[in-house]
């Protein structure tokens, strides 16, 4: 494995963060950075260093081709006082998925996982305290030849940062309305939608943006070719829980192969739940919600972890649950994830990876 260099060793002044946590606002002291070359053999130059502004030459790749990726994941401060990762190894798997689709470099996963260690543990502490608060994780890679032509780029560039952050749900886990679009498509089976690439959630930017006018936190995106099975929210992945059955889209190459959504599926079926991976059309459940026997809806993500869907829009039909309180099932998923990656549950599957 590449030996990781040091740019400095010094001690930051104490860390004093925002009573305030806006998602994605605050950054820590630093950063870990490595450069590709396929002149010099690949990747090389591991290094943690203060975090800095990047100088880019204008003719990067990145700009005008699109080649970039990242993963989102989180360290907890646990109970006990340990700092832990959540399935951290899953993030490197879909990572490294993500680059193959985008003719992007690999990373050896132990490096991916190695570089997220010791920045997490220089500056943990950055990592909020309080219930519910944790500290985000953001790899991400970006194309930097400075070249116009399309191709993949010769130099790479993979950078982690972290973020302290609050609860997603500040005044409590409550349900979110989403709203179903059939005026955009994010994206198409044999594309890049299982990767995740940045120009993926800039396809999404626009309904995203009409939702909100609406009142709708998020979107619920519909299949691209006939537009009539539901695969993902913005940010998350999408289950249905009918009478009979938990339901949520198969990964069938347009949706993101979500961590949170395969913990909740092993969570599901150990709990006894008739749980299915398979195509939903957004008419079944509209016609489910008039029989009765429509349960309820939530999401799965790294952000929020669990989110329930109070209110369902789609044309001139409406879904509506309860505005104040969330989903029996979405409520114990999410009081046994968060257990777990705070160590208030025991880790029977060893999803957690610890830092110290």
């Amino acid at each position: 494995m590449i030996d990781i260099h040091y740019e400095t060793a010094e001690k930051e002044s104490k860390v004093v963060l925002p009573e305030k946590l806006v998602f994605g606002r605050t950054f820590t002291d630093h950063i870990f950075e490595m450069d590709y070359d396929s002149a010099l053999g690949g990747w090389h130059n591991p290094t943690i260093k203060k975090i800095h502004n990047l100088s880019l030459h204008p003719a990067s790749m990145v700009f005008h081709y699109g080649q970039a990726i990242f993963e989102g994941l989180k360290a907890y401060k646990q109970v006990g006082g340990r700092i832990a990762l959540f399935r951290p190894e899953k993030n490197a798997e879909r990572f490294n998925n993500s680059a193959a689709r985008m003719s992007m470099p690999q990373i050896d996963s132990n490096l991916f996982l190695k570089a997220i260690k010791e920045l997490v543990r220089i500056d943990k502490d950055w990592i909020p305290t309080k219930p519910g608060y944790s500290l985000y994780i953001r790899p991400f890679m970006i194309a930097t030849e400075p070249c116009f032509g399309v191709r993949p780029s010769e130099n790479y560039k993979f950078i982690i940062m972290l973020s302290p952050v609050g609860p997603y749900y500040p005044e409590g886990f409550k349900p979110v309305p989403i709203m179903v679009t059939d005026k955009y498509v994010r994206a198409v089976r044999k594309g890049t939608g299982e990767a995740k690439a940045a120009g993926n959630y800039a396809a999404g930017l626009a309904a995203q943006v009409e939702a909100k006018a609406e009142g709708y936190t998020q979107v619920l995106w519909l299949d691209a070719i006939e537009q009539k099975f539901i695969e993902e929210v913005g940010a998350m992945n999408i289950f249905v829980r009918f009478k009979d059955e938990v339901a949520t889209p198969a990964l069938a190459g347009s949706i993101l192969p979500g961590v949170t959504r395969a913990s909740v599926i092993q969570l599901l079926k150990d709990w006894g739940y008739n749980v299915s991976e398979r195509a939903i059309s957004i008419n079944e459940i509209l016609d489910s919600y008039k029989k009765g026997t429509l349960v309820e809806i939530f999401g799965t993500g790294t952000a929020a972890v669990i989110s329930s869907v109070s209110r369902l829009k789609y044309k001139d039909e409406l879904i509506k649950f309860s505005d104040t309180e969330a989903g029996e099932l979405s409520t114990k998923l999410y009081d046994e994830l968060t257990g777990i990656q705070y160590g208030k549950i025991e880790d029977r599957y060893n999803w957690i990876t610890y830092v110290d």
